[in-house]
């Protein structure tokens, strides 16, 4: 099996996490930025040269971040938002197909965001999602797995519903370590809230578990099995710091730093299972717990350590 793998949105969070744990497991990784580099190509000469040749896979994490601190929450940012989702999906998905040595798996990105905020349904793969699309996060979900399925006429496809993603370097534990490590942190809104979640190794052991097993397409739930609120989250991440979690981020805070659309993020959540993972392949998560998690997260801020599988 070549070795080869294209990665878009690579400098994000997530993508450097997986480039560093696909080579440590003998992958070459590529990836497509704004800017060419060592082993990166730029869009424009991606839709020019194509998929660059011997690629076995192709990695969507493309999208710009929805939460970027110090963006304003305005009509034109949330075009960019999906634009960047969706309309570079469905550029990268004619590049997959037209590839000249046949990639054979695409895996690509999308949300929990997808199901509908609240605490009354536990949403599996299976669950039923032709009725409207509950808010923009949903309907931007949808267009994006859309488009990524265009793919799965001719190449294995799989779609990856993210939850949030927990570790070192990034995402939630960026914005929230240096609060709770000087005894300020604590739950977000209500703190009542679900919390869909997953450590950044298990995201990163799911996305080669697509590449890799022929068996593996369709949606998958990128989430831990633990179904947790964020007050859970707020004592976890607290214990392993040895710090208390009793300081709550109100939900009028969270409207006026982000707009009180895009505030749902943080301060609602969905019920999510991560069923197709656990039933159809068997998959074992090495953080299948937010205890077990949150103290990774800490030991390997005080140094940063690879991954150990």
């Amino acid at each position: 099996m070549s070795r080869s793998v294209l990665v878009t949105g690579g400098t994000g969070f997530i993508g450097k996490a997986l480039q560093y744990y696909l080579r440590q497991k003998g992958y070459t990784v590529n990836v497509v930025s704004r800017k060419a580099g060592p082993n990166t190509i730029t869009w424009d000469t991606l839709s020019k040269s194509g998929i660059p040749e011997g690629t076995h896979a192709v990695v969507n994490l493309v999208g710009q971040n929805i939460l970027q601190p110090g963006s304003i929450w305005t009509e034109q940012y949330k075009k960019d938002v999906y634009s960047s989702r969706v309309n570079r999906t469905q550029d990268l998905v004619k590049q997959v197909l037209a590839s000249q040595d046949k990639v054979k798996a695409f895996v690509s990105f999308s949300g929990v965001g997808i199901y509908e905020p609240g605490t009354n349904t536990t949403y599996t793969e299976h669950t039923d999602l032709t009725g409207k699309p509950a808010d923009f996060f949903a309907t931007l979900a949808r267009d994006w797995e859309a488009a990524a399925l265009d793919a799965s006429k001719d190449v294995r496809t799989t779609i990856v519903r993210s939850g949030v993603v927990l570790g070192n370097g990034g995402g939630m534990i960026k914005s929230s370590f240096w609060p709770f490590f000087f005894f300020a942190g604590g739950p977000m809104g209500s703190g009542s809230q679900p919390l869909p979640w997953i450590h950044i190794h298990d995201m990163v052991r799911i996305i080669r578990l697509a590449i890799e097993k022929e068996n593996v397409s369709g949606v998958l739930n990128g989430v831990a099995p633990q179904i947790i609120t964020n007050a859970d989250f707020a004592r976890a991440f607290g214990s392993a710091l040895g710090r208390p979690a009793i300081l709550p981020f109100p939900r009028f805070a969270l409207n006026l730093i982000f707009s009180p659309e895009r505030a749902r993020i943080v301060a609602e959540g969905q019920k999510v299972q991560p069923k197709r993972l656990l039933e159809e392949y068997k998959f074992e998560y090495k953080y299948p717990t937010i205890e077990e998690a949150c103290k990774e997260v800490v030991r390997e801020f005080w140094p940063k350590t690879p991954f150990s599988e």
